[in-house]
């Protein structure tokens, strides 16, 4: 059980944790309704040669952008049955661009912006859409490349709510905690 006076307690102070230290979903039903937007980034790290084939269209599986895509905004919709403590949300917008970098480099930049009006924000949408687009590419290109990677999965910007604007360039120049 913890202790809510304890200043050693792990657990004090967070907001999914009950006092008897069980993890339960946080009651935001006091919190203003605002607009809300989170935008999260990642990379998938390959080959030249397989960034080429993703800008092409020219892989086994088939047309790998188009379906990451899609998949991200799947993954953004359904990020409540991935997360359980993640609160179902009325998504408004889900925007996912999928861009390999220019020729001779082995990475493609995935950016998902999820947008609604609610109680809490959508950062666990952005960063899920982001996870599940760069995890349909791998799927797409494991044939050609098992040791692909994804990485650099982060929120970098956030608005609305009580907190109001963040941006993760802003936070980093200024010692934010990110």
């Amino acid at each position: 059980m913890t202790d809510p006076t304890d200043p050693t307690d792990p657990t004090q102070g967070l907001s999914h944790y009950r006092a008897d230290g069980a993890a339960h979903m946080v009651d935001v039903s006091a919190k203003d309704v605002t607009k809300r937007q989170a935008t999260a980034t990642g990379v998938l790290r390959t080959r030249a040669d397989v960034v080429a084939r993703i800008a092409s269209g020219d892989l086994p599986k088939g047309e790998a952008i188009a379906t990451a895509r899609i998949a991200g905004i799947l993954g953004a919709k359904r990020t409540p049955d991935l997360v359980p403590l993640c609160h179902p949300l009325p998504i408004s917008g889900v925007e996912i661009d999928v861009v390999p970098a220019p020729a001779g480099s082995g990475t493609v930049a995935i950016t998902a912006t999820v947008r609604t009006t609610g109680r809490t924000g959508v950062e666990m949408e952005a960063l899920t859409a982001v996870t599940v687009a760069g995890l349909t590419l791998y799927d797409m290109i494991k044939a050609v490349d098992k040791a692909a990677v994804l990485t650099d999965v982060q929120v970098v910007a956030k608005s609305g709510g009580k907190s109001g604007d963040w941006a993760r360039a802003a936070a980093d120049a200024g010692g934010e905690d990110a």
